[in-house]
């Protein structure tokens, strides 16, 4: 699993600006995730073709100028259903990373503050969390309520929660023996108001990282569990649907799988070359190594 060190924040947002456009990573990965997150958008108003318009005579058409990734094999344009489908993974990704960081950093941050039984207690819960990964979970979940993209996004969740705990814990626990804190301390602060006004400030980075890195997970998490059929359900349109859907036509229309395929692939990475360049910027370490 990866996670992020202490890191700290740039000395201001012209000054991360210009650290960050200075790393390619960053660069490219900036630009995958902008280009994805606005093909999402726009599929909101526009899309080339309907895709509830089920065109049997157009069935599983090969790339061309009228269908630029071919057709299914209902006929649908499969260019539209990766826009369409772009807004579930993504939505599906969000969701569970807020979940983890809702819930997950203010468990870190109260296991840092506490120590002792409850810092244990939260650890052993999150090795707990860890035995079950979120496809394991997920099958939990949806034999209990069904298959759906709500159990898909609870069990990612569910997931993130451990994740963005133990980052959490770690640099809280790093910070709590420095001088500035020891000194909130002495003046009468108590723990819950030296967390949100000297702990959380100084964690935001290596947190905006761990978000970014299970952001792509997510999406990645979301494609299997679609895949599997637990997770976005017909009528709604996923990339790992589409996957499912074109498992047995692959030898005679290998386009139904390559392009959703190519989709997550490039999705995925560019939100981590996205997170190698914000951790690049914001780990000061980092760059006196390189």
């Amino acid at each position: 699993m990866s996670t992020v060190e202490v890191e700290a924040a740039p000395e201001s947002f012209g000054d991360f600006l210009r650290k960050a456009f200075a790393s390619r990573s960053f660069l490219i990965g900036f630009a995958i995730t902008l280009v994805v997150a606005a093909t999402a958008f726009v599929s909101l108003f526009w899309t080339p073709y309907d895709i509830t318009n089920l065109v049997v005579a157009d069935r599983m058409k090969p790339v061309s100028a009228e269908h630029w990734f071919g057709t299914d094999h209902f006929g649908r344009d499969i260019l539209s259903m990766i826009m369409v489908g772009s807004r579930t993974s993504i939505a599906v990704a969000i969701v569970a990373v807020v979940v983890g960081v809702g819930l997950g950093v203010p468990l870190g941050c109260w296991a840092a503050a506490r120590g002792g039984a409850v810092d244990d207690a939260l650890m052993r819960f999150n090795d707990l969390v860890f035995a079950f990964p979120a496809l394991l979970t997920a099958i939990m979940i949806t034999s209990i309520f069904g298959p759906g993209a709500v159990n898909a996004i609870i069990a990612i969740g569910i997931f993130n929660i451990p994740v963005f705990a133990r980052v959490a814990r770690a640099g809280a626990l790093a910070l709590w023996p420095r001088e500035y804190v020891l000194a909130a301390r002495a003046a009468g602060k108590n723990a819950a108001r030296i967390t949100v006004e000297h702990i959380l400030p100084n964690i935001t980075s290596m947190l905006l990282v761990q978000a970014t890195i299970q952001f792509a997970l997510g999406i990645l998490a979301e494609a299997s569990l679609s895949y599997l059929g637990l997770g976005a359900q017909p009528p709604m349109t996923s990339w790992g649907r589409m996957l499912f859907d074109a498992q047995t036509r692959m030898v005679v229309a290998p386009h139904l799988a390559l392009f959703p395929g190519m989709a997550i692939v490039v999705t995925v990475l560019g939100l981590n070359l996205l997170g190698d360049g914000l951790r690049d910027v914001l780990d000061p370490r980092l760059r006196r190594e390189r």
